[in-house]
This record gives C-alpha cells, sequence and structure tokens, in this order.
C-alpha cells in the first residue's frame, strides 16, 4: 500500500488529490510542518519534519514523502509523476513523448508560477492590500505571473487541458500551484479560459474529496 507521510494542509494535497482519482490504496502517515509547532522538538511534540525518525526517511526534512515498498520519494511533483507514470493509466504518459511533455509541464509550474504565486497567496491572506507597500508588492507579484499565466492560458484554451487533450497528472499538478494565485481575483479575471479550466479541475469529485479532508484538518 502506497504511503503519504504529510498532512493535508501542505503540497501533500496534490499526491492525494491523484490517488484519490486513482482510487488506489493508500493511508496517510501524519507528520506536520515543524514550523507550525511551538517546539517541534519537544517530547510531546506530534511527529513533525523535524523528528528523527521524520528526517530518517528525507534528508530534505520536508513533506510529503511517498513511500511504496522500498521507495522512499520526496517532492510533491516527482512523486505525481512516478505515481502516474506506474499506476496511473490514462492519468499518465501514453509514450515517451507525453512522459516528457508531463515532466516539462511540471517543472514550467514549479519554476514560473509558484515562487510569485504562493508570495501573492500568502499576502492575501496577510491583509497586506490594506497598505500602499503591500499593495505595490502584491502588484509586482502580480506583474512576474502575466507571462506564465498567459502561457497557460493559450494552452488550455487551445486544447481543454495540459498534455494529450485530456485530463492527466499534468492537470492536477499545474491546477495545485495556479490556485496560489487564484486569491488574486483581479489577476485571474484576465485569464478567462485558465479560470474556467481551475473551476472545472476544483469541481472534479476527486478534488472534493481531498478539499472537504483538507478543510477539516486542523490548523
Amino acid at each position: 500500500m502506497i504511503i503519504i507521510h504529510g498532512v493535508y494542509r501542505s503540497r501533500a494535497s496534490r499526491n492525494i488529490w491523484l490517488l484519490e482519482e486513482m482510487e488506489r490504496p493508500w493511508r496517510l502517515e501524519r507528520v506536520i510542518q515543524g514550523y507550525r509547532l511551538p517546539d517541534p522538538a519537544a517530547p510531546d511534540a506530534p511527529r513533525n519534519t523535524m523528528s528523527t525518525d521524520f528526517i530518517a526517511l528525507t534528508p530534505q526534512g520536508a513533506v510529503p514523502v511517498m513511500e511504496d515498498g522500498d521507495l522512499f520519494l520526496s517532492e510533491s511533483l516527482a512523486i505525481n509523476l512516478s505515481l502516474a507514470r506506474t499506476f496511473g493509466g490514462k492519468l499518465g504518459p501514453r509514450d515517451a513523448i507525453e512522459d516528457a511533455l508531463l515532466q516539462q509541464w511540471a517543472l514550467y509550474g514549479a519554476t514560473a508560477v509558484e515562487p510569485s504565486a504562493l508570495l501573492l497567496m500568502y499576502a492575501h491572506m496577510e491583509g497586506k492590500a490594506g497598505t500602499p507597500e503591500g499593495r505595490a508588492e502584491m502588484a509586482d507579484l502580480a506583474a512576474k505571473l502575466h507571462r506564465p499565466l498567459a502561457v497557460i492560458e493559450a494552452q488550455v484554451a487551445r486544447d481543454g487541458h495540459m498534455v494529450g487533450g485530456r485530463f492527466t497528472v499534468a492537470d492536477i499538478n499545474m491546477a495545485e500551484i495556479v490556485r496560489y494565485a487564484a486569491s488574486d481575483v483581479d489577476l485571474m479575471s484576465r485569464y478567462p479560459h485558465l479560470r474556467a479550466w481551475l473551476d472545472g479541475m476544483h469541481a472534479r469529485p476527486a478534488f472534493q474529496r481531498m478539499w472537504t479532508k483538507r478543510n477539516a484538518e486542523p490548523l
């Protein structure tokens, strides 16, 4: 059985969504981010990313980690690509060309979108729009996202999906990255095909199952 070490409120959400889509047996071993705890090294602290036994699984000391037999794999996008290649059926690559494209879009999302989108989400959560300095910071982050979001907008407008004209792991990976930017309504309104595609991704029953459990998880 596949084991995901992590929590729903982390990038493990990407892996859990894919596993729900594939309807494969899996279980969650709860590992909370150490920075969320007052003292992650305290004797009564829950298992976290600074716990000795978790560090033994991954030198990065970050969730998620997938355990599948003898394989211990970190990095959420790498986990999803591995799962889709091994178990995904139509969610995975049909041939070497699609496999390369799945990797291309995962890397593009991680490098071109996620850094600024994540900071933009945090800025909205922290209410930075309420100050001139905060608004300037958010405008700069949004400006950095225009080019990559326009690229994704063109892709989904043309093919409806990221790879192969069908729903694949590439859609899950990219949707979970673009979700960070969705908190900026003005930004997303400039990309109607991207917004519609993301809404469609979030309407999928497997995503809804994951999201319901994520929202029920303690902060």
